[in-house]
């Protein structure tokens, strides 16, 4: 297999997983699982997330229509140490005991779900499909240009198309996978601060490797 095709999947595959785990998009597919059928949540957020990733994606080769191959290699190396940047300055000063953003986002679903359970049993949808259609529209049109995606949306710019798409994707299939089979409780255990700041070295590391690498 060829060498950039290998460093485009693993770049897109580790920056994904690490932007995610612990995330808002991770919380929600948690939550979810825990008040719906964990099959129709995964399906629904499994489809939203493929769908993200691919959007994101095209961004980034559209972007090469806009500007030069040399350009958008400069552009994605800023974009590397812009985020790694802003990780780890999050990282360093979020507290790791501080559940609040949970609690809230866990008191908002849980409101839309008890509602959803009113309407379902006076419609003729099935509650399975509601559940697959409310988990892929929390996911798919709340918490857009997250990490994730804008560096996705780089590397397409900068790395091989397919392979971006493909490690971004089997990254957010990872993490919705664990969210949904591990639920709440995985979600309050791990350590948002910790994984924000692997992050953040992360994207700082490959914001040198770029710098190093030829245009």
């Amino acid at each position: 297999m060829d060498a950039l095709v290998i460093q485009g999947f693993t770049k897109s595959l580790a920056t994904t997983m690490l932007s995610e785990v612990g995330g808002r998009t991770f919380c929600v597919a948690a939550i979810l699982a825990t008040q719906y059928p964990r099959k129709s949540v995964l399906l629904g957020c499994l489809v939203s997330v493929t769908a993200k990733t691919v959007i994101s994606a095209m961004v980034g080769w559209a972007a090469l229509s806009l500007l030069s191959k040399n350009w958008s290699h400069h552009v994605t190396t800023f974009m590397f140490f812009l985020l790694g940047l802003r990780s780890l300055w999050e990282g360093f000063t979020k507290d790791d005991d501080d559940n609040e953003e949970l609690e809230v986002e866990k008191g908002w679903l849980m409101m839309i779900c008890r509602r959803n359970r009113s309407l379902s049993l006076t419609s003729h949808q099935s509650f399975s499909r509601m559940a697959a259609s409310q988990a892929f529209s929390l996911t798919f049109f709340r918490n857009w240009c997250n990490k994730s995606q804008l560096a996705t949306i780089g590397l397409a710019a900068d790395e091989n198309i397919l392979a971006v798409v493909l490690g971004g994707i089997a990254g957010q299939v990872l993490c919705t996978v664990a969210a949904v089979t591990g639920g709440e409780s995985l979600a309050s255990k791990i350590s948002e601060r910790l994984v924000t700041l692997l992050g953040g070295f992360l994207f700082l590391a490959f914001g040198v490797q770029s710098l190093l690498s030829p245009s």
